[in-house]
């Protein structure tokens, strides 16, 4: 059970319910053969979690197991982003390993992928290599270049040159969803290559989006929407009422600046590929998203979601110290923040990190002349502290504190012998030649599962790693990565302040 500090926002079963009914709709006024683009994580979407409470991250995947035998799926990947090795933060790990993980988990869950698609390809090594590895394990791969003519040469674009120059991906089922491991996979130019070659066939095929943020039926400026500008900061997106939309049904409805840059020209496009009258007037009529209508709480939605605006500037600030980030992202993070009149101090665990900081310096306690404070908020709403020392990392501190507390273990008593860290500083330094001998949190978590063989107190502490789930963390320090690894496992959000542990440039 993921640990929740406020109150639950979200019902999954409405939602499933509503989107479910939505896309059977949508299926059925195309004649049974629908492209629907999924936009956002297809599995694992952590900030859907985050900012409404309750929300199953991977109720996507209930929703395609609901619709199995009507359902194809394929993966789009851009090749730049194999090419640039481009990180998906949530995980740590690159675009195109998580398109490998997102294919396993897929065939696990009974909705194996029919092909993947490499799309924007341009010849490029990593991109060919990445291809051969999934030809040779048997999965279908096809390569799409940029789209000739596109996005204002409609006339090029829908033609033998353009859309007809991508080898045609055969699927039998009526709902083909296309998803990838992030945006600008190639997803909505896949669905249209896919559109030209069904009309071709003589199949009145159609397409859809089913795109989770923002959510069309909240107010522009809602916290949920501005956590969305928050997230595709480091893109440049932002909200936007749909005009399209307003002028059409006047009615409000929120989309975001790419969709409704871009939905003239895909209205055009779709029009010459099917020869009649677009059905949609407006990209939020495009979308089929339901999200809206899940929520239950609207207040602690918005208190979670204003939560992930300040943690989006926590990681962009730290993105930014290690050369990964530009600051005008930072900025625009710090903008919306003010609009939402809060700042990093409203996060409660960065206030309670520097406090344990401040609170080990006077006691003249820290590591190699650098002294870090950590600080976790437990689900009842306690917070547990922890600071480093020569022996481990703040991070190992405070989840090795946050296990005894929820435990009832008292304070004075040791979950690890001190021949065992002991032996294991022995080992880093005099074996491995390691500078730093303080144990980071993945190591004290294979000291503690060791510990727990032969000690019924250390057992008792790791039961109690499965409460840390969904909980807020925060460390005065950007994390090593032995320990950002060990709390990204235990599953907690954590930010940190943009300050480095170690004056090293780099870690051994």
């Amino acid at each position: 059970m993921p640990c929740m500090t406020g109150r639950i926002g979200f019902d999954n079963e409405r939602y499933l319910a509503e989107q479910t009914a939505a896309i059977l709709e949508r299926v059925a006024r195309f004649d049974n053969k629908l492209y629907l683009e999924f936009g956002g994580k297809l599995l694992f979407d952590q900030h859907a979690s985050r900012v409404l409470p309750g929300y199953d991250p991977n109720v996507k995947m209930r929703l395609l197991a609901r619709l199995a035998d009507k359902t194809d799926v394929i993966l789009c990947i851009y090749a730049g982003d194999i090419e640039r090795r481009r990180i998906r933060g949530d995980f740590g790990i690159t675009y195109d390993a998580d398109a490998l993980k997102l294919i396993d988990e897929l065939a696990a869950r009974g909705a194996p992928v029919s092909a993947v698609v490499i799309t924007r390809f341009e010849g490029q090594e990593s991109a060919l290599k990445f291809q051969r590895r999934l030809e040779r394990r048997g999965v279908r791969v096809y390569t799409h270049r940029f789209t000739k003519g596109y996005p204002t040469d409609v006339d090029t674009i829908v033609s033998e040159e353009g859309y007809g120059a991508n080898t045609y991906l055969e699927t039998t089922k009526p709902i083909v969803v296309v998803t990838g491991p992030g945006p600008n996979s190639g997803k909505l130019a896949t669905c249209l290559s896919q559109l030209y070659h069904e009309h071709r066939l003589g199949v009145r095929a159609g397409y859809a989006k089913f795109e989770t943020f923002p959510i069309w039926n909240l107010p522009l400026a809602h916290p949920v929407n501005v956590a969305y500008e928050a997230a595709t900061a480091d893109i440049g997106d932002f909200n936007a009422i749909d005009n399209f939309h307003l002028e059409a049904t006047n009615e409000r409805a929120v989309n975001y600046n790419r969709d409704l840059e871009v939905f003239p020209v895909l209205r055009r496009i779709m029009e010459r590929i099917s020869g009649e009258a677009s059905a949609y007037r407006s990209p939020t009529e495009m979308g089929v998203n339901r999200a809206g209508f899940g929520i239950v709480d609207d207040a602690a939605v918005r208190e979670a979601a204003v939560q992930e605006v300040i943690r989006r500037y926590f990681r962009y600030s730290c993105e930014y110290a290690m050369g990964i980030e530009e600051r005008k992202t930072v900025q625009r993070v710090e903008l919306l923040m003010k609009d939402l009149g809060v700042g990093p101090g409203d996060r409660r665990v960065a206030a309670a990190a520097a406090e344990a900081a401040r609170a080990a310096v006077a006691a003249g306690k820290g590591s190699e002349g650098v002294t870090c404070g950590a600080a976790l908020e437990l689900a009842e709403g306690t917070i547990v502290t922890g600071k480093n020392s020569p022996l481990m990392h703040a991070a190992s501190s405070l989840v090795l504190n946050a296990a005894k507390k929820l435990a009832g273990i008292p304070d004075g008593i040791h979950l690890l012998a001190p021949h065992v860290t002991g032996a294991l500083s022995h080992f880093k330094k005099d074996i491995l030649g390691s500078r730093v001998v303080s144990l980071d949190l993945e190591e004290t978590l294979i000291a503690l599962s060791i510990s727990a063989a032969v000690n019924p107190t250390a057992e008792a502490a790791v039961e109690q790693l499965k409460r840390l789930r969904g909980c807020e963390a925060h460390l005065t320090h950007i994390p090593t990565p032995g320990d950002e690894a060990g709390l990204r496992k235990l599953g907690v959000n954590l930010t940190s302040d943009p300050m480095f542990a170690s004056k090293n440039l780099f870690e051994d």
